[in-house]
């Protein structure tokens, strides 16, 4: 069985120093994918925008600077307020968001519960999909004949 922890919660996308406008979002986390997470922005489409990205680099932001290129994480003070600071470059353009430190350490802390750092690996099945890939079934083993026929197609002698 498989855990999905969620959070709705409004985040903030800053268009200049002065101005900002609220963007509903979703934080999700996934048991049966341990390492990520996923932001989904409800920005009135058809379709949400999704960003997936590792939850090791959520973790670390929300304390310190980090990350490089697409997604780029680190804390800040807002009008007395603690925010995790979201940086997202894409081909279509950029976005700097900000979210509530306290919502996004509360859900964080969720998902460690649900599957604690150093513990991933083992939510991934690997060793059960091995075992399923590599175990031939009876039928494999039968019907095929291990050995060429010593009987030449050819005609040759």
């Amino acid at each position: 069985m498989h855990t999905v922890v969620e959070r709705e919660l409004e985040l903030n996308m800053v268009l200049s120093p002065e101005r900002s406008i609220p963007v509903p979002a979703r934080l999700v986390y996934r048991t049966d994918e341990p390492y990520a997470v996923h932001i989904i922005f409800h920005i009135g489409s058809d379709s949400p925008v999704n960003w997936t990205f590792a939850r090791e680099l959520l973790v670390e932001g929300v304390f310190r600077p980090c990350g490089t290129g697409d997604v780029r994480i680190w804390p800040a003070r807002t009008d007395s307020r603690s925010v995790v600071c979201v940086g997202l470059t894409s081909p279509d353009g950029d976005a700097l968001l900000e979210a509530p430190s306290p919502a996004v350490s509360a859900w964080l802390e969720r998902t460690l519960r649900a599957v604690p750092p150093g513990t991933e690996s083992g939510r991934l099945g690997l060793d059960e999909a091995l075992v399923e890939l590599l175990t031939p079934s009876p039928d494999d083993l039968w019907l095929r004949d291990p050995w060429p026929s010593d009987d030449s197609q050819d005609g040759e002698a």
